[in-house]
């Protein structure tokens, strides 16, 4: 949900963590590192940096399955 819907998490989704054994410290690394993924990415996506070669066919799959329709 951090990537998706960064607005619609709440007090809730936090409580649900700390229910699964994660600290607060935790759950802000979480965030810190999904929020940097997405940073990078969409700088490489903005600048048509293509992906590393180990990193096409998970890149490849991901383009096929987030096509419309």
């Amino acid at each position: 949900m951090v990537t998706r819907a960064p607005g619609a998490l709440g007090a809730r989704h936090l409580e649900t963590l700390r229910l699964h054994g994660l600290s607060d410290r935790d759950i802000l690394d979480a965030v810190e590192v999904i929020s940097y993924f997405n940073y990078i990415n969409r700088i490489a996506d903005a600048l048509g940096i293509d992906p590393e070669p180990e990193m096409q066919p998970a890149y490849e799959k991901w383009q096929t399955s987030s096509e419309p329709g």
